[in-house]
C-alpha cells in the first residue's frame, strides 16, 4: 500500500477525528474524574476471544469504538467473573526470557508498525510524516495523566509485560503466539502512557505496581485481567488479590 502522507488522506482524518473523542472520555467507571485511553465507565465490552492482530491500523481504530475505550474492555461484572477463573500459580522462572521473543513492533500497512498504530490511535492532532512517524500530536498518559505533546516522550505500554507474560505462561507459547501477544491491537494489551510512567511499572504486576492516578485503577485491572484471561495466562495468589481490590474502586 502507498505511503500516507502527511494530514493528508481522507482515513487518517477520519482516524485523528475518533482519537480526538478519546480525549473527552473520562474515567466515570472509577471514580468520575478525567483520565486517559484506559477509559470509562464499566459497560465496554471484549474479552475472551482468540487473539487476532488487526491488518491495518485503520482496522485498530475501529476495534476502539466511538467512546474511546481501549478494545476488549470487558465490563466490571465480566472482569470479576475472568478474575475468578484465572489459575493460581507461583511465579515462574524467567530463564531463556529475552524481549527478542517477542517480536514487535510489526508491520502494519501503510509503512506503519504496530507503535505508530497506538500513537494515532490514542493521541488527537496526530500528524505523520511519509514513514508514518507521528510528528505532532498530543496524547493523555494512561497511567498518570499527564499531557504529552511530543511523541518521543510516548512510550507504548505491555498492560501486561512481556517478562510477566513470560513467566505466568509464555515461556510455553510458539513464537509466532509471542509475537500477536507483543502486537494486539484487539485487546487492551497495548496503550499510551508517559515514559516515567512506564519505567516506573516495568515488569510489575498489580500487586507490586498501580498506576499513579488512582482513577486508572478500575480500567487497568480490568484490562490487565481482561489479557490474562484471553491469553490463558496464570496469576499469583497477591495478583489476583491485588486486581479484586482495584476492582472495587469501579463504580457500582
Amino acid at each position: 500500500m502507498g505511503r500516507q502522507k502527511q494530514g493528508s488522506t481522507s482515513g487518517l482524518t477520519a482516524r485523528a477525528t475518533a482519537a480526538a473523542a478519546l480525549l473527552a472520555v473520562t474515567l466515570t467507571g472509577c471514580s468520575g474524574q478525567a483520565g486517559g485511553p484506559l477509559g470509562a465507565g464499566p459497560d465496554g465490552k471484549g474479552g475472551g476471544t482468540t487473539p487476532a492482530a488487526p491488518s491495518s491500523p485503520g482496522a485498530a481504530g475501529a476495534g476502539r469504538g466511538g467512546d474511546g475505550k481501549l478494545p476488549g474492555m470487558p465490563t466490571v461484572a465480566e472482569a470479576r467473573a475472568q478474575l475468578a477463573r484465572l489459575t493460581v500459580a507461583p511465579r515462574g522462572s524467567m530463564t531463556g526470557y529475552s524481549r527478542d521473543k517477542f517480536p514487535h513492533w510489526t508491520e502494519q500497512g501503510d509503512s506503519c508498525n504496530t507503535r505508530e498504530a497506538v500513537l494515532e490511535r490514542d493521541g488527537t492532532g496526530v500528524r505523520r510524516d511519509a514513514e508514518c512517524r507521528a510528528v505532532s500530536g498530543t496524547w493523555i498518559s494512561a497511567y498518570d495523566g499527564k499531557t504529552l505533546t511530543k511523541a518521543s516522550g510516548v512510550d507504548i505500554d505491555h498492560t501486561v509485560p512481556l517478562a510477566n507474560a513470560w513467566r505466568s505462561g509464555a515461556n510455553r507459547w510458539t513464537q509466532e503466539r509471542r509475537k500477536a501477544f507483543a502486537n494486539d491491537l484487539t485487546h487492551p494489551q497495548l496503550l499510551s502512557v508517559s515514559a516515567v510512567s512506564n519505567r516506573s511499572k516495568g515488569d510489575q504486576g498489580p500487586d507490586a505496581w498501580q498506576p499513579p492516578s488512582r482513577t486508572a485503577w478500575c480500567s487497568y485491572a480490568r484490562a490487565w485481567t481482561s489479557v490474562k484471561s484471553t491469553y490463558g495466562l496464570t496469576a499469583t495468589a497477591a495478583e489476583k488479590t491485588a486486581l479484586g481490590r482495584m476492582l472495587d474502586t469501579c463504580a457500582s
